[in-house]
């Protein structure tokens, strides 16, 4: 890259990092962007763009997954995993694997990545404070919990201080009994408890697509509305409901847009928040 080039981007950067500089970002880190793949550490230039971020005024906060380090846990611990509707059954012996996985291995070890680059990030899990409140979904699901309250104090707290948060999805119920949760879900409850200004999923597909098989049909900018018609038609279906689910709701509570961006892209981040182009899909609310 040519020091005019250089330069030039930056301009171009200039004003989005104006503009965000103070405002809350909220970023769900799944567990198959965490993967990566063979061309570069995935993990390693997210941590750069998150601390990136928190140089030039941006306060992020992470919210982790960890589906696929979950499976590989469970299989060597020989231990069925089986899922119903998307959400993976959780009885008592299963969410200490989850517990296990997510506080222990797959939180400090993104903490980790970041504080490499400058000793920001702290983790906590939902349960700390109670900041992510449930109750049980259904009994034929285990220990899967729905949220009802986000008490967002300790990440508020951190965010005042300075620190990065790196929040885990496990949560609790009224009994202290702790919960698997959908961590899209989680994502989206916290950025509408924190009035964040955006809310980005990472994971491991470009976008929506209106033809889930034609690259070029990506969706680069929609609304809310137009999501809803899309999964009534169909265009939108399986797994990734769950994940437009909660960027319906965040939007409609308040956050101002989300994102849906393919974590395993380099610096995917920063091209989303810092360039005229972007890198995937933005979701807005309607225009009245």
């Amino acid at each position: 890259m040519s020091e005019v080039h250089t330069a030039q981007v930056l301009v171009e950067a200039l004003p989005y990092i104006r503009r965000f500089a103070g405002r809350t970002v909220v970023v769900k880190y799944g567990g198959n962007a965490l993967a990566g793949t063979s061309d570069h550490d995935a993990l390693a230039l997210f941590a750069e763009d998150i601390v990136l971020m928190h140089t030039v005024g941006i306060r992020p906060v992470v919210v982790h997954g960890g589906g696929p380090q979950i499976n590989d846990m469970l299989a060597k611990l020989n231990i069925t995993s089986t899922f119903s509707q998307g959400l993976r059954v959780t009885d008592a012996e299963t969410m200490q694997v989850v517990q296990m996985v997510l506080n222990g291995q797959v939180n400090p070890q993104i903490v980790s990545a970041i504080n490499t680059h400058g000793n920001v990030a702290v983790g906590v899990s939902g349960i700390d404070g109670r900041t992510l409140q449930v109750t049980a979904r259904n009994k034929a699901l285990g220990f899967v919990g729905d949220i009802d309250k986000v008490r967002p104090h300790v990440i508020q707290g951190l965010l005042d201080d300075g620190f990065v948060p790196v929040l885990s999805t496990i949560g609790v119920d009224k009994d202290g009994q702790s919960f698997n949760i959908n961590a899209d879900t989680a994502a989206g409850a916290v950025a509408e408890a924190l009035g964040a200004e955006k809310i980005i999923y990472l994971t491991d597909i470009a976008g929506l697509r209106r033809d889930i098989d034609d690259a070029s049909s990506l969706i680069q900018r929609t609304t809310v509305s137009e999501l809803q018609e899309l999964i009534s038609t169909g265009v939108i279906s399986g797994g990734m409901i769950p994940k437009v689910d909660s960027c319906i709701q965040a939007v409609r509570g308040g956050v101002k847009s989300a994102h849906i961006l393919d974590g395993r892209i380099a610096h995917v981040l920063l091209l989303e928040l810092f360039t005229d182009h972007g890198a995937g899909t933005m979701i807005t609310g309607d225009v009245s």
